[in-house]
């Protein structure tokens, strides 16, 4: 007892009790917030599979006030790892909140603001175009796509910021009919053609710089008006 009195007077403090009191202060908003994100994929999620499946994303949107199809939920889905087309896991839905700091619908809303911004930035937005691809083969081993769901997907992703390049793209693949389904080297083909190539003279275009043989026959198909 006199011991602990001296120390009072004196304003000597164990620096090991003073650090486990901090960080046990600091640890609470933290397990606050990892509780709410828990709550928030409870409320989505199939008690059952312990999943967000499509119903529960829809959910989601409705309470986003999104569409299902907006661009944003596909942002979402690169920001959260997600592996499987239409499912979030309870991992994947912690991380992806956490790192958005996101734990209630309100703060999720805003936050997908601002992850369009951080999408949209070149050093990111590989990534997002090449992970769009990876999201959409929803077999095991599969490795291209309908060129139907390509052209949505292109329209869904660069259409805002390569509107001609995409319109010109989605009519070709339209039209075309060597081509019935699109593979990785093809979609990442489609993306540099847009960011480098003039439109629509194509005075830049070399057939001679291995482009996938698809572009040029689209390059031909432009040059002869679209015949």
């Amino acid at each position: 007892m006199i011991r602990r009195s001296s120390t009072r007077k004196t304003g000597t403090t164990n620096p090991s009790a003073s650090a486990d009191n901090h960080r046990s202060a600091s640890s609470k908003p933290v397990t606050k917030e990892v509780e709410r994100i828990g709550q928030l994929f409870n409320s989505y999620a199939n008690s059952v599979t312990n999943l967000i499946e499509p119903e529960g994303i829809e959910a989601l949107c409705s309470d986003l006030g999104v569409d299902h199809t907006d661009v944003r939920i596909l942002m979402l889905a690169w920001k959260m790892k997600s592996e499987k087309q239409g499912y979030f896991t309870q991992d994947e839905w912690r991380v992806g909140l956490k790192s958005l700091h996101a734990d209630t619908i309100t703060k999720l809303k805003k936050a997908l603001v601002d992850l369009e911004k951080e999408v949209r930035k070149p050093s990111n937005f590989l990534d997002f175009y090449s992970y769009a691809f990876r999201y959409c083969l929803t077999e095991e081993k599969q490795k291209s796509i309908d060129t139907e769901i390509i052209c949505e997907l292109l329209d869904l992703i660069l259409g805002s910021q390569f509107s001609p390049q995409v319109s010109s793209l989605v009519e070709y693949l339209k039209c075309q009919n060597d081509y019935k389904v699109i593979n990785m080297d093809q979609w990442m083909g489609f993306f540099r053609f847009c960011s480098e190539i003039s439109f629509p003279d194509l005075k830049n275009y070399d057939a001679d710089l291995a482009w996938p043989l698809i572009l040029d026959n689209f390059v031909d198909w432009m040059r002869v008006g679209k015949s």
